[in-house]
This record gives structure tokens, C-alpha cells and sequence, in this order.
């Protein structure tokens, strides 16, 4: 990182200026004005770097250019001591103006500031993934406006430029032309005056992008924005927001765009149920209905929604698909995705199941958010879940950056008995990355060798066994496939961020809403059978498991001091181990 360290002058304002003629280099002072701090930059670099201590409060930062949207974001500036850096911007021309609020007499942040025309982002985290986006600095949680055009597949999601905690939501912006390879743009749509910037959705019609988000202020309301640069840049509507909720409600957020019958909808999470409205122009709404009183696990509120049609395997019907997602009590503790299989007719989603009926889209504790593409060029329902869980997410140990998300699934609705169920299966663009890999068999154990910790472990699984993935600091992530069950305790799987992440000791038949092992009913959704097929995907902090070619799905990160480098147990057969190359 090229950085030029400065003095800070006196509160007088004090500059030192450059020696031998030669022109004044960037450099800036520090003065108190009421309660508001003030740093004048003279010559300003293309950033001022914000160091942050993340323990402590917020404080109030803006760069301040006289104009009515100028914006204050709140950054965990540095008062004892410096955790890393974060940039922010600054506007090019002779002089610019930071100003801070909160910040305590005293504090380091102020000593501690830098200007550079530079801001590292070489990877500094060990549990860095690699065939999972994660951003290359700052917080990350849910995905937005996930759309497909020219060739790039669209991943906006939910960041915090300022700090890898909560806060200053922004859409962050990645593209990859297969969902495999990323390749991180600046933020798409940043905070303004109406407020953070939260979850939505996109839609392509013609040249452009649109998209819609919740402008999350004083109240939650829906804003639109549009793209012509392939979501390079954005115009925000100037008469946002578009959709306020009419009875005053302030839980309403989350807007998922989708078409029907030539018409546009939208669906929003409204507190306890989804509303839907309509649109001719993606412009003006009208309330259409809503869903959800009293249907499925609600322990609190739905939000981040998702819909769209899927044809049942082996049938000639197709259903409507509801995606909710619920936090925090949900069936393993905190946050999960469930969904609601049912009809649509321009008007009214209704249910197939019975109000109490509960399907959930993954059995672990770390699949949330999980909303699909529009656009699809092979017309594949796709989905991306962000990978963690609100119970632990600020907990996590990285620094450098927070939270990643799930690998792309293309999704598929099949029937079990009377039911219809969804299934995730990795994308083909994933499975063309996977390489066969060298093992060794010693009795009961399969020796994983020196490969990397990106493995895909396939092998069948026979009723009644038990098996543990291990490393050599004595780490274990242990399974056990009985009683209709298969199970997963990370409870001595390594780092554990905190006690919601996982219990000290695991128990076999965990009871609704305990946290020692999440666990898929595997002979309800797949049948009751003599052997199951499993696959483990793993990349050095989690572990993602489809049962039966994704019938059922589990989603869990761990935390290792070293990869897993052994496989161990009994009624394991066909056992493949393959590398994913990127």
C-alpha cells in the first residue's frame, strides 16, 4: 500500500508547505468547529483512509461539499487503537472538506488519518474462499438485484464500504460471465438522503437495468433506479420513492421484481405477510393482494422474498414458488430460508399446504437471503444464498472482510409422496471446475492428502453410519445418517465465533430451535431407503452438502486452524475425492 503519512497541524490550521519550489503536496489540518471535527484537505489524494477499531461505537463521517445530499455514513473510527484502514473517497480539485461527529477527545482516529491515491486489497485473510464471492473488503449479507445481460451475470448484494460490520448499506456490484469467476465494480447504488440503501431486485427491459430498494429511513418505503451501463452507474428516480406502505406499517422492504401475463409485479416483505403490487411501467403500483397470515414458521417477521415458477419433475404440472426468509428462531436457531409451494393467477398466490406446513429450502444454520436471477439466458432458476446467520455474522473471525456467499443452485421442484418439495443442485458452470484427486484408503479412513481445502468429497452413504471429517490439530466435523436423520455437528470443528455458532457438547436428537447439530429429514424428503448419495463441497470455511442430487441441502461454515485431511467412518461406499480448479 502506497501511502504518504502526514503531519496534522495545529488547530489553528497551521499548513506546512512543500521546500525547494516544488509543488504542495496533498497534506491536510485538523480544527474543532462546535461539535462537528473538521479536516480541510489541500490538494486532496483520490482517498483519506479511516482507520477503524471495531469494538467501539459509531462515529459520524461525511465528506462535506455544501450540497443538501451530502451524506453522513457511520464509521467505527479508531479511539485506542487501529484494527485496519478503510478509504473513503474524495473529490478531485484543490481543497476538500471531511467532517466528523461522536468522535471522543482523544481519540487515535484523528492522529492516525492518511491520504493516498492507493488502497490495498491483497487477500490478508486465511479463510478467504475460493470458489465463493466474497467482497475484497468491507461487510457483505444479503444478495440484491442478482439479473443476467450482455453476457455478465449481475450480483449486487447488501455492503458496508466502511467497516466489515453492519452498517451504511450500499449495493455493492460484482459480474461474472459464469458465476464462477468474479470480478468485484465499485458500489452500484449508495446511500442518500431518504436513507441506507437495503435489500431489492433488478429487472432487464430492453437496454436497461431497473431496479428497486428499499430506502430504509425514518420508515421503510421503495425506491427505483435505472441503468444503461450495464449497472456501472445508476439514475435514481427523482420522484422516489415509488411504493410507501399504506397503512403506515414500518416493516416493509425487500421488493422482488417479476413478470406475469405482460405486466410487471413486485413482491414486498410487509411485517407477517408478502404483498403483491402491479405495474404497466415499472413507474406507477397498484395493490394487487397479499399472503402469509398465519402460514409456515414465523417467529418474527418475512423478509427477502423470492417467486417465480418451477415444472415438477416427472409431471406435466408447474407450481409457484414462494421464498421467504425468517430470522431470528428459526428450526436451528436465527436465520433460514422457507418456502410455500402453491397457484398464481394475476391476483392471488395460494398455498397448496396447510397454514402449519413448514418447508425449508436448507437445513443448516448458514443459507439466508436466498433469492434468484432474472433474466436467465437458459431460463434456469438460479439462486445465491448469503452464507451466515444474524445470530454469529458480526462475530465471524476475519477482518479484512465479512461474511461470503452461497455457490450458485439452479433449483427444481420434484414430488415425494404427496408432497411437492424444491431441490438446489450445484450450477454446470461449478461442476466444470471439478477435478478428480488423488487419495489413499487406510481401513476406515480416507486419506484426503496434501490437496487443497477446496474438495468435493462424493460417496454413498448407507443408513445407520457415522463419519467424521478431521485434521491434524485434532478438529472434527462429525455426521451420523439415522433415525430418517443425517446429521452435522460442528461443535469441535474448529474457531467457534461465538456460543449460538455451536454448542460444547452434541446431542444425537436435537429438539426444535436447539443449536448442537443442524439435521436434514432425509427419509422424509427423499425417501426412506438402505443408502443415501452425499456430496460435500468444501473451501476452507464451509461445508455445503446436497443429499440425493439436491433433493435435500445443508449449508454450514466451519472454521479449521488447518484443512480437513481425513474422512473417517463406516457405511461409506463409492467414495470419490475431487479438487475444484478454478
Amino acid at each position: 500500500m502506497k501511502i504518504q503519512h502526514l503531519l496534522i497541524a495545529a488547530s489553528a490550521g497551521l499548513m506546512l508547505a512543500a521546500c525547494n519550489n516544488q509543488p504542495a503536496g496533498p497534506s491536510f489540518t485538523v480544527s474543532q468547529q462546535g461539535d462537528v471535527t473538521v479536516v480541510d484537505v489541500t490538494n486532496p489524494t483520490r482517498y483519506i483512509l479511516l482507520p477503524i477499531e471495531e469494538d467501539k461505537g459509531e462515529a459520524l463521517v461525511r465528506v462535506s461539499t455544501g450540497d443538501e445530499a451530502d451524506v453522513w455514513m457511520d464509521v467505527r473510527l479508531a479511539i485506542d487503537t487501529v484494527d485496519y484502514y478503510v478509504p473513503m473517497a474524495l473529490p478531485a480539485g484543490k481543497k476538500a472538506c471531511v467532517e466528523i461527529k461522536n468522535l471522543p477527545a482523544g481519540a487515535l482516529a484523528l492522529s492516525r488519518l492518511e491520504l493516498s491515491d492507493e488502497f490495498d486489497t491483497t487477500n490478508r485473510e486465511y479463510y478467504r474462499p475460493a470458489y465463493h464471492f466474497s467482497p475484497a473488503y468491507g461487510w457483505m449479507n444479503d444478495p440484491n438485484g442478482m439479473t443476467y445481460k450482455d453476457g455478465e451475470y449481475h450480483l449486487f448484494y447488501q455492503y458496508n464500504p466502511y467497516g466489515s460490520k453492519w452498517g451504511n448499506m450500499h449495493w455493492g456490484h460484482t459480474v461474472s460471465p459464469d458465476m464462477v469467476h468474479w470480478t468485484e465494480l465499485p458500489p452500484a447504488i449508495v446511500r442518500d438522503t431518504l436513507g441506507q440503501i437495503f435489500s431489492g431486485s433488478s429487472i432487464v427491459k430492453g437496454d436497461t437495468i431497473y431496479s428497486y430498494y428499499t430506502s430504509a429511513g425514518r420508515a421503510q418505503v421503495q425506491s427505483g433506479a435505472w441503468s444503461v451501463d450495464g449497472g456501472r452507474t445508476y439514475t435514481k428516480f427523482a420522484d422516489n420513492p415509488r411504493i410507501v406502505a399504506a397503512d403506515g406499517r414500518n416493516d416493509f422492504r425487500d421488493p422482488k421484481l417479476f413478470e406475469y401475463n405482460g405486466k410487471y409485479y413486485v413482491i414486498i416483505s410487509a411485517d407477517n405477510e408478502m404483498q403483491f403490487f402491479c405495474s404497466d411501467n415499472l413507474h406507477d403500483w397498484t395493490y394487487v393482494s397479499a399472503f402469509g397470515d398465519g402460514y409456515g414458521a414465523k417467529p418474527r417477521m418475512f423478509e427477502c422474498p423470492d417467486f417465480f415458477e418451477l415444472p415438477v419433475e416427472g409431471t406435466n404440472l408447474k407450481k409457484y414458488v414462494m421464498i421467504v426468509n425468517v430470522n431470528p428462531g428459526c428450526w436451528f436457531g436465527g436465520s433460514a430460508s422457507e418456502y410455500f409451494v402453491g397457484t398464481f393467477d394475476g391476483k392471488d398466490f395460494k398455498c397448496d399446504n396447510p397454514k402449519e406446513t413448514v418447508k425449508w429450502l436448507d437445513w443448516g444454520k448458514d443459507h439466508y437471503a436466498a433469492v434468484t436471477f432474472s433474466n436467465e439466458p437458459k431460463g434456469r432458476i438460479i439462486s445465491i444464498p448469503w452464507m451466515s446467520n444474524w445470530q454469529y455474522a458480526n462475530d465471524l473471525p476475519t477482518r479484512q472482510y465479512r461474511s461470503q456467499m452461497g455457490m450458485p443452485r439452479q433449483l427444481f421442484a420434484f414430488q415425494q409422496g404427496k408432497e411437492v418439495y424444491v431441490g438446489q443442485k450445484p450450477v454446470d458452470e461449478i461442476l466444470a471446475q471439478v477435478k478428480p484427486a488423488e487419495f489413499t484408503t487406510e481401513g476406515k479412513t480416507i486419506k484426503l492428502g496434501d490437496n487443497k481445502a477446496q474438495l468435493v468429497i462424493d460417496m454413498d452413504v448407507k443408513n445407520g453410519s457415522t463419519f467424521s471429517l478431521t485434521n491434524n490439530e485434532g478438529e472434527e466435523v462429525f455426521f451420523a445418517c439415522k433415525a430418517g436423520r443425517l446429521i452435522m455437528d460442528r461443535s469441535r470443528s474448529g474457531i467457534i465465533p461465538n456460543d449460538a455458532f455451536a454448542p460444547e457438547t452434541y446431542d444425537p436428537k436435537p429438539a426444535m430451535g436447539t443449536n448442537s447439530g443442524t439435521w436434514i429429514p432425509v427419509e422424509q424428503i427423499c425417501g426412506k431407503k438402505n443408502t443415501y448419495h452425499v456430496q460435500l463441497w468444501m473451501d476452507i470455511c464451509s461445508i455445503e452438502m446436497y443429499v440425493d442430487g439436491g433433493r435435500a441441502t445443508m449449508t454450514n461454515l466451519v472454521f479449521p486452524k488447518t484443512p480437513y485431511n481425513a474422512l473417517t467412518g463406516n457405511g461409506l461406499s463409492n467414495v470419490k475425492v475431487c479438487t475444484v480448479e478454478l
